[in-house]
């Protein structure tokens, strides 16, 4: 397995482009400033040692020893082996809302987007506890198996949209009823659902099903998000309308939220514009009790960095060597010609 064990210092590889945007600006100034001395094919004449592509060719050396030096910083490292790894923590089953309810546009830029930008920062802040999740709209399916691999979490996360579950509607029984059925025998007691919708549940009964999730040692923190005032639902563009041609208005449902949580001893949450509340249900995660699982992880990494360092710096060497001017006396043997 492969992973920079320091990934902020990739942030800056946006400098590569940046210098190489001062670059081609510097050389169209110079060539403007040489223009002003009279003809280029005069100037090259009275120049013959001049070589513009040999300028070039050391500025490219340098900027790929910078990038690989970047890279460097990030630490890449790839796992040595697998190994069977004991942890303690809570199983945690994410049932996110993909309907198209969570399209409407109370929360900016919509419901669905803020909900996903959250869940990827309270997978952030995990470390041994272990996590899955559920998509649902008018079915519920699973879409990541419980886990440890918090890459591959985000990487779901990102991927979320209501084109994922065929069936419209919002049926948050179902969605309880796939997650509870989703977390792994190793653990009894530490189970924990966020269930994260705007409360509309159709033609189900998710009361019934937090019971039987109740039953089964699973703690439903419920996340509400939207407004009771409600919004209009906007999909390419355009207002979501009934069959009577009048505007679906999509509203928050908070008290069969609140009944799912206090079923199950967890806690409801109204999202607001500053934050949709799972910084505040995590740290409520974080006093349930913790049980043991084992799980495959890669458990020792090589640093691969200085083979990148080594490389920068024979780049860095090449670019040394090489003159800004053709050498006469090198000319005939120079690798870099003009």
């Amino acid at each position: 397995m492969f992973r920079f064990a320091q990934p902020d210092y990739l942030w800056l590889l946006l400098s590569v482009p940046f210098a190489i945007v001062v670059y081609v600006l510097y050389r169209r100034a110079q060539k403007r400033r040489l223009a002003r001395f009279g003809d280029p094919d005069v100037i090259r004449e009275l120049m013959p040692e001049a070589s513009p592509r040999r300028v070039r060719n050391k500025f490219v050396l340098t900027l790929l020893a910078l990038s690989l030096m970047i890279l460097a910083l990030g630490q890449p490292q790839f796992g040595a082996k697998l190994r069977e790894v004991t942890r303690k923590g809570v199983e945690i089953m994410l049932a996110v809302d993909v309907s198209n309810s969570m399209l409407a546009e109370d929360f900016a830029p919509n419901r669905l987007e803020r909900t996903k930008n959250a869940v990827n920062r309270l997978i952030e802040q995990l470390d041994k506890d272990r996590v899955g999740m559920v998509v649902f709209a008018g079915d519920a399916y699973i879409q990541l198996p419980i886990t440890s691999d918090y890459i591959s979490a985000k990487s779901f996360v990102s991927g979320l949209n209501p084109n994922m579950v065929p069936v419209q509607g919002t049926s948050v029984a179902r969605a309880i009823e796939t997650a509870t059925r989703s977390f792994s025998d190793q653990s009894h007691q530490s189970r924990a659902i966020i269930l994260v919708t705007d409360g509309e549940s159709h033609d189900d009964d998710p009361i019934a099903a937090a019971q039987l999730a109740k039953d089964a040692g699973v703690v439903i923190y419920t996340v509400g998000i939207g407004t009771p005032q409600g919004a209009p639902i906007t999909i390419d563009g355009e207002t979501m309308k009934d069959e009577n041609g009048q505007m679906v208005v999509s509203k928050l449902d908070e008290q069969t939220l609140q009944q799912i949580a206090v079923l199950t001893g967890g806690s409801y949450v109204r999202a607001t514009d500053r934050s949709i509340g799972l910084d505040q249900i995590l740290k409520q995660i974080g006093q349930m009790e913790k049980k043991e699982f084992s799980s495959m992880a890669f458990a020792e990494y090589n640093d691969q960095f200085h083979y990148l360092l080594a490389a920068a710096l024979v780049l860095l060497l090449a670019e040394f060597l090489m003159l800004d001017r053709k050498n006469r006396w090198l000319a005939r043997i120079s690798v870099f010609k003009s």
